[in-house]
């Protein structure tokens, strides 16, 4: 994937079926961290400190079949959904087929939880 400016532009470039997946992802997110995302490492990162990486809250990645949506606290969050799947260190993440995977009010309590997170360290 080329390297992107923006998130809009990292977005605007996905395939069809990946790009409806965060018309309806990025709305959610940009409402719990208004104005902290950006392009970091070819994806969008929405993080909390000053720059891009710099206390990072939660993701997005585009693959050939689904789009990634994970947050560096994951395995903090309390998930009785069950969805969000354990990765590296402390990291937890779901994987979004299509935007009927998206469920606004369960990600809304994530994004929250997660930023909740970030700043209790503060």
């Amino acid at each position: 994937m080329a390297k992107f400016a923006t998130v809009q532009e990292y977005a605007a470039a996905l395939p069809e079926a990946q790009r409806a997946i965060a018309d309806e992802l990025l709305p959610l997110i940009d409402e719990a961290l208004p104005g902290a995302g950006a392009v970091w490492h070819g994806h969008p990162v929405w993080s909390l400190g000053p720059a891009p990486g710099k206390s990072p809250v939660c993701f997005i990645k585009a693959y050939s079949a689904h789009v990634t949506f994970g947050f560096w606290r994951g395995q903090e969050i309390t998930d009785a959904s069950g969805r969000l799947a354990p990765g590296s260190r402390a990291m937890a993440s779901v994987k979004l087929r299509a935007p009927a995977d998206i469920d606004a009010e369960l990600f809304t309590d994530w994004l929250r939880a997660t930023r909740g997170l970030e700043t209790a360290t503060d």
